[in-house]
């Protein structure tokens, strides 16, 4: 017999796969052949008028072209060789992009540092990283990397993006400072006298070369740099297009930040599939940019979709008691139509649901799903979630509001794009398939995730010992993740293995999954840490959305009040304890949260409780509170 149609998918898919070239870099010249005049970067610029919403201007993919060789170029002038390091330190802008490929197209190595990062660990990542060059954005970060010049032996030069910082009031007269576009102008001059040096320096790039260095976040602990090869970059763009996430007419939404492994990758489908990117990386203007842009695709992590739809449910409490009704009745329905529906695809192959649950959700569609959608944009074919869990009611509400959320999964490790939910037969509460070329296997002894492939990192940087404790010599990861694989391929995260947890009764906890409930439970809520490790029963510290809790409070008799003051209420301590009791509700008995705290403040990046991508750092998290979670503990007399 012959092969089947997904038989025969799959062997195109990996001799597409295989043929890929040697590098992004490479596969930037390819795309920018191909579609010289194709619309391929819309970024935002200050309106006309001086007042009101950004304009957006756009770079075709020729004048990308050229703006990236003057940048390689003047990387080349400054003596950049290969696999030398370029850090970046800038939020995400259309700068960040035409810098990074500029760095590839030069044949170095890109680091990348979060803005938020303070000057201790920028200093830390570029010393680690002996980065040579580092393009800073702004005064901000020039700051950073001034202020410990003297430890930083192989920095020789800072490009500052914003013109006008470059140059500090005291002058530079070592030029160890110049802007962006001096580079630029740098590398025109260096392309009259040379101007086939980018191509060649393209052409000679090796499939294992050192093409970028990511740092984790760093939940514990310095954080380490992973070290992505060249062919890492063009297997991505190939593998996220054989499955068909992206199209060429596709306009994509792209604010993530690209120092995090989740938006870098999207830059290599992007040059691969050559569909347009409107970049803007202030997460302030989402809202507002959204109706602008209106793309038909976009990522996020979770606490976005948390966002919007707690959101929508906060504006439906404002209109009154009818309108809260409607929302949560269609919510409901949403939920219950997006289940039904998914299990009968999975089932049958057809998505179809009773003509009573069809009904209703015609009824819910006019009045709130449809303008839901409005206010994304109106266009969105599909959005993709990861870096984090996904509430899996969270998930079925926008699936049955017709926002498709493709829930993936992977790690800085392997590149980010390890699973990915298809556009077609996805299911809510797992990461979908592994890309074609991506191996995956599950630990008989404790249920850990392994992966292979040509995502999987070379190693952490100048750490053997680290690198050998997750990397076996034939190629597999462990990536630390406890997960299940259905027989049709779809894998179900389940939790951490570091963050599981026993108890002193014996009984063995999934924190995570507890935390996802409960964010699909209470509206309010922005953070919340289960704790219980060797202790008799499980508690949790909360944090909640301070948007969210003072809107409540001011319909509650609070209005005026700060957020701490709301948080020491005993109004809120029992409103939230109404729904740690619908939680426990859903628990076994050991998983039940007996007691809980709420914080003064919700967690955040600048006090180091979360990392840049919103990850929470447990064990500062538990050690800043210590005194709330004794207190839970404390024997009660």
């Amino acid at each position: 017999m012959g092969a089947g149609p997904e038989e025969a998918v799959s062997e195109q898919q990996h001799q597409s796969i295989e043929n890929r070239p040697p590098s992004l870099a490479q596969l930037f010249l390819d795309r920018v052949a191909a579609t010289p005049d194709r619309e391929a970067y819309r970024y935002p610029v200050p309106p006309a008028s001086g007042t009101g919403p950004a304009d957006w201007a756009s770079y075709t993919w020729a004048q990308a072209a050229d703006r990236v060789f003057a940048i390689s170029a003047g990387l080349m002038d400054l003596g950049v060789r290969p696999q030398e390091r370029v850090a970046i330190a800038s939020t995400t802008r259309v700068d960040w992009i035409l810098s990074d490929l500029g760095v590839m197209c030069a044949g170095a190595a890109t680091t990348t540092i979060y803005t938020q990062t303070n000057a201790d660990e920028t200093a830390y990542i570029l010393a680690d990283s002996g980065s040579k060059i580092l393009i800073a954005e702004d005064a901000e970060q020039l700051a950073k990397a001034r202020e410990r010049r003297a430890e930083l032996t192989a920095l020789e030069h800072v490009v500052v993006i914003e013109d006008a910082d470059a140059v500090p009031a005291e002058g530079d007269p070592e030029g160890w400072v110049l802007s962006l576009s001096d580079l630029a102008e740098r590398g025109a001059a260096y392309l009259d006298k040379h101007p086939e040096a980018v191509k060649e320096a393209v052409a000679a790039l090796r499939p294992e070369q050192l093409a970028t260095l990511i740092y984790t976040s760093g939940t514990t602990g310095r954080p380490k740099g992973v070290r992505l090869r060249q062919d890492t970059w063009s297997y991505m763009g190939y593998a996220i297009e054989a499955i068909n996430l992206l199209r060429s007419d596709d306009v994509q939404y792209l604010w993530l930040p690209l120092a995090h492994i989740f938006g870098k990758v999207l830059i290599s489908a992007h040059v691969k599939v050559g569909h347009v990117s409107a970049v803007d990386g202030r997460a302030d203007k989402i809202v507002e940019n959204l109706p602008v842009v209106r793309p038909t695709y976009m990522a996020a992590v979770p606490r976005i979709f948390e966002r919007v739809y707690n959101g929508a449910q906060a504006k439906a409490r404002a209109g009154g008691a009818a309108k809260l009704k409607i929302f949560e009745w269609a919510a409901r329905t949403a939920v219950e139509y997006a289940k039904v529906s998914q299990e009968n695809y999975r089932r049958t192959g057809s998505a179809s649901v009773p003509f009573a649950l069809s009904a209703r959700h015609k009824v819910a569609d006019t009045l709130v799903y449809a303008k839901l959608r409005t206010a994304m944009g109106g266009n969105l074919r599909g959005t993709v979630s990861g870096s984090a869990a996904l509430a899996p009611d969270i998930g079925y509400f926008f699936s049955g509001a017709g926002i498709h959320i493709l829930e993936g999964y992977g790690l800085t490790e392997s590149a980010a794009a390890s699973f990915v939910n298809p556009e077609v037969g996805y299911r809510t509460g797992t990461v979908g398939k592994a890309l074609p070329g991506c191996e995956v296997r599950i630990a008989e002894e404790d249920g850990e995730i392994l992966l292979r492939g040509p995502g999987i990192m070379e190693g952490y940087h100048g750490k053997p010992e680290l690198t050998a404790e997750v990397l076996e010599e034939d190629g597999w990861f462990h990536t630390g993740d406890i997960g299940e694989l259905s027989d049709d391929g779809y894998l179900k995260i389940t939790d951490r293995k570091k963050d599981l947890f026993k108890t002193s009764v014996g009984k063995y906890v999934a924190p995570t999954e507890i935390e996802g409930r409960f964010k699909a439970v209470c509206p309010y809520v922005s953070n919340v840490l289960v704790i219980g490790a060797d202790r008799k029963f499980c508690s949790a510290l909360i944090g909640l959305d301070e948007a969210m809790i003072l809107g409540w409070a001011a319909e509650n008799g609070m209005a005026g009040t700060t957020y701490a003051q709301v948080m020491a209420d005993p109004r809120t301590r029992e409103l939230i304890d109404g729904y740690v009791g619908q939680l426990n509700e859903g628990l076994q008995r050991w998983q039940t949260i007996r007691q809980f705290r709420l914080l003064p403040r919700d967690l955040d990046v600048e006090h180091g409780e979360l990392t840049p991508s919103l990850k929470m750092k447990r064990p500062v998290v538990e050690g800043e509170y210590k005194e709330l979670i004794d207190e839970m503990y404390a024997p009660r007399t």
